[in-house]
């Protein structure tokens, strides 16, 4: 047993070190976190439109393929990716909002000045639709099609190289269904 004992950090060291190599692999990347909600509806809700005070509800979304962002005015990020979804918004691509976990006239500023890209935003305060969507933070994006289906989630900002290459090809397809 004594003996053990002096080769335990040899196997823990050898442990991680084989885990560490396996995230080096090409097939890796950080932003893939899993989503059990690939392959499922978009979660019920009952929310405000953050434009129009309405009560919004899954029946008022789009029946037409979408990308779902979540954002919010504390996210840096957010105002990173927000100049792209306007020029996708430009090239007629659907785009609803969830700002989440926010404050409603700081959100209401920041599209007036930023300018809005969303057909719709639906306002989060509690981040109760978030958390039903398994959101980790902001940004986040869904991919979901004309019956509510989610088919792609990415974590972090969505640019020129990602749409091109995943998003676009992808939202076509879901419209030409």
């Amino acid at each position: 047993m004594q003996r053990f004992k002096l080769f335990l950090p040899l196997f823990i060291f050898i442990i991680l070190g084989v885990v560490f190599y396996s995230m080096l692999s090409d097939d890796y990347n950080p932003q893939d976190l899993p989503s059990a909600l690939l392959g499922k509806s978009v979660p019920s809700f009952e929310l405000i439109d953050l434009q129009t005070n309405k009560v919004v509800t899954l029946n008022d979304l789009p029946k037409q393929a979408y990308l779902l962002n979540v954002w919010a005015t504390w996210c840096i990020s957010c105002r990173v990716e927000h100049p792209f979804l306007n020029k996708l918004k430009a090239q007629g691509v659907v785009i609803i909002g969830l700002d989440y976990k926010d404050e409603k006239a700081k959100a209401l500023e920041w599209l007036k000045n930023l300018h809005d890209p969303y057909a719709m935003v639906l306002f989060d305060k509690k981040g109760k639709m978030g958390l039903d969507l398994g959101v980790y933070g902001a940004p986040e994006t869904f991919l979901v099609d004309s019956t509510g289906l989610i088919h792609y989630k990415h974590v972090g900002v969505i640019d020129e190289t990602l749409w091109a290459t995943t998003l676009k090809p992808l939202y076509d397809k879901l419209n030409k269904q």
